[in-house]
This record gives C-alpha cells, sequence and structure tokens, in this order.
C-alpha cells in the first residue's frame, strides 16, 4: 500500500516515512503543499497524510481541490492548529479523519488502518486469496495447498495488486506508478521482468492462476478453470 506524506518540516517527514516504511507501507514525501497536490493528483496513492500549514499551497486549498478534480482518497490531516473550527473547515473540505500534533505513532498507524478498512477492495490486506492461491503479507508468502514460496518485496507489491483488482486489467503505467513511483526512472520492460518472476513461482506451486497479458494494454489474474488459459509476452 502506498503513501503519500506532505509535510513541510523535514525531520518529521523523514520520521514518519520511516515509520510507514517500517510498518510495511511505501512512502513518498512532498514537502509543500504545490507539489503535493500534483503528485496526489497521479491517482497512485491509498492514503495521504496531510499537513495544514505549508508553502505554496495550504492542506486546505490541497485538499479541496483533489476533491474539486474527483481524487477520493482518504486523507488524513496533521495539524498544530486544534482549534475547532479549523477540524470542522478541514472536515468540511474532505478530510477523512483529523490528527492534533504531536500525535503517538501508534494512533497514526490505527488511523490509517482505520481509513483503509473503509475501502472494501483494502480490507483483510493481511492474507488474500484469489484461485487455490494465498498471499500473506506478514511472511510475504505465496501458497497454493502445500506449497508455498517467499516473494521479494517488489513481487509481493505486484502480486497484490494483481490480486486486489482481481476484476481489472492493469495497464504497466499503472504498475509502474505504484509500485516505482512518479519520479522513478523505472521502464516497462522492469514490469515485464517481475511480471515474469511471478509467472515462474505460479508454475512452481501448479497453481491454477495464471497472469494474463493482454496485448497492448496490460495485465490481469485469470484462473485455467475458468477455461482462460494465461498468456505470456
Amino acid at each position: 500500500m502506498r503513501v503519500l506524506v506532505i509535510e513541510d518540516e523535514v525531520r518529521l517527514a523523514a520520521t514518519l516515512q520511516d515509520l510507514l516504511e517500517l510498518n510495511g507501507y511505501t512512502a513518498d514525501v512532498r514537502h509543500d503543499g504545490e507539489s503535493g497536490l500534483d503528485e496526489a493528483l497521479t491517482g497512485i496513492y491509498d492514503v495521504i497524510l496531510l499537513d495544514v500549514m505549508l508553502p505554496r499551497l495550504d492542506g486546505f486549498t490541497v485538499l479541496r481541490r483533489l476533491r474539486e478534480a474527483g481524487g477520493s482518497v482518504p486523507v488524513l490531516m496533521l495539524t498544530a492548529r486544534s482549534e475547532i473550527s479549523d477540524r470542522v473547515e478541514g472536515l468540511d473540505r474532505g478530510a477523512d479523519y483529523y490528527l492534533t500534533k504531536p500525535f503517538d505513532p501508534k494512533e497514526l498507524l490505527a488511523c490509517i488502518r482505520a481509513l483503509t478498512r473503509r475501502q472494501p477492495e483494502l480490507r483483510n490486506l493481511d492474507l488474500l486469496e484469489f484461485g487455490d492461491l494465498r498471499l500473506e503479507k506478514n511472511s510475504f508468502a505465496l501458497s497454493c495447498g502445500e506449497r508455498s514460496v517467499r516473494l521479494s518485496r517488489k513481487e509481493f507489491d505486484m502480486m497484490e495488486l494483481l490480486m486486489l483488482n482481481r476484476n481489472l486489467v492493469l495497464t504497466k503505467e499503472s504498475l509502474l506508478l505504484k509500485l516505482w513511483g512518479y519520479e522513478s526512472d523505472a521502464e516497462d520492460n522492469n514490469v515485464e521482468v517481475y511480471i515474469s518472476f511471478l509467472r515462474k513461482k505460479l508454475t512452481h506451486l501448479h497453481s491454477c492462476v495464471k497472469i494474463r497479458t493482454i496485448r497492448m494494454v496490460g495485465y490481469c489474474l485469470e484462473t485455467e478453470e475458468a477455461g482462460k488459459p494465461g498468456g505470456k509476452d
């Protein structure tokens, strides 16, 4: 799961990034409202942590413009301003929750978990199932019956995306943005390499689940039981 932190206090932003990554999230940081809004509008994030007092664009403006553009990603606002009027303004503009600084890291993580539970596609992330496959977040294990393999972090993230979006075709561009980030130098070939890694693991597991290539579009999961053989590049 990918989190965007928009926070102008550099040390706090770095601390939040470290905290999130230690707890299994992928975190990107922006230090001003303008670049934060640009990043938020890419649509690659599952949660946004948004400070109120930001240079260039304040957090309220960022939130308003994000919602006006149709962005529905959960937003957790962070601020040293504890007045009721500020909280009301943030919530009225589309914030999902409000934390006042200083806050306990455990409370922050609990808020993020609560926000993601509101999204049906992000529930029960500790164990995902599709066909005869099980994907376990705590161990990075992909299992089929009695067989099991350990995935690398990037393999896990890609399989997680495919399983969460089981009814959709994921384009190479969306996989690049979600897994490598907006400013990464990664190219289509990086996606193809990890798709190949996952296919080999599915073969090793003797799974009926295949990764199908939709030519000129992207990838999706399907099962042989559905009568659709998995495609390859």
